[in-house]
């Protein structure tokens, strides 16, 4: 049997209690970070707090090179575990449905997601976001300003008046995490004057939200990992108020986004 685990997002407490009991109940567990990071904990931590070894592996050797990993889920329990919700990334989906076809069960324990975080976390309400971007360091990206489908994907949500996730680039085995100052930065190249929301350390016990243009997000500094950042579209008045008391907005750049 397969279990994918999402471990939520900060810490070895983070998980569910569902997730928790079926990695007791586990064989082997083996784990991904190149997706997402559990900033609060490292891995000697989640061993020692759930009592089982974890294997970490790399992008390799989930998506290229799992043959063994489903060897062992053919013939007892495998625990697959991921920071957030198991089922955010297509390279999970793909790995169930290998597992699927050679005729292993498999079963999905979710977490808590930075999406959901997002929303729960500035007051602006979950269904009106669009289509979320991933904004990747500049070196990776490997051109010069924003990736073309970064600038569609936002301009298109605000066309619509559909708020943006912006999720922030990672390079966990650099140790590199992309902050909110350095993507409001690159973002307000083309938007300077945009309302932006950073959010630093969701599920954590000392989130911070913060929300501005763009310009003057650029110039602050949010503290340690993980960070990502929301481009609001048109607000609702319960959404201007939220990131009025949440994320201290001030009154007239909420003013220039209420409809």
């Amino acid at each position: 049997m397969l279990t994918f685990i999402g471990l939520g997002l900060y810490d070895e407490r983070s998980i569910t209690v569902e997730g928790r009991e079926a990695l007791a109940d586990a064989d082997r567990a083996v784990a991904e970070f190149y997706t997402s990071h559990l900033v609060g904990a490292s891995v000697e931590e989640l061993e020692s707090y759930h009592g089982i070894d974890i294997e970490v592996r790399d992008r390799a050797g989930i998506e290229q090179h799992p043959g063994d990993l489903l060897d062992a889920a053919a013939d007892e329990h495998v625990a697959f575990l991921t920071a957030g919700d198991t089922m955010i990334s297509t390279t999970h989906v793909d790995l169930r449905l290998r597992a699927m076809e050679r005729g292993i069960d498999t079963r999905v324990i979710h977490g808590v997601t930075a999406q959901t975080a997002a929303s729960g976390l500035t007051g602006l309400q979950n269904y009106r976001f669009g289509k979320a971007v991933t904004l990747p360091f500049p070196y990776a990206h490997g051109a010069e300003g924003l990736p073309a489908s970064v600038v569609e994907s936002i301009g298109a949500n605000r066309e619509r008046g559909l708020h943006t996730l912006v999720y922030l680039d990672i390079k966990a085995d650099r140790g590199e995490y992309m902050t909110a100052d350095v993507a409001a930065a690159m973002l307000a190249e083309d938007w300077a004057d945009v309302l932006g929301v950073a959010v630093a350390r969701a599920g954590s016990p000392d989130p911070v939200v913060a929300a501005d243009r763009l310009s003057a997000l650029a110039e602050r500094d949010f503290g340690d990992p993980l960070h990502l950042l929301v481009i609001p579209g048109d607000l609702h008045h319960v959404e201007s108020d939220a990131l009025a008391t949440l994320g201290d907005a001030p009154a007239e750049v909420l003013g220039e986004n209420e409809r």
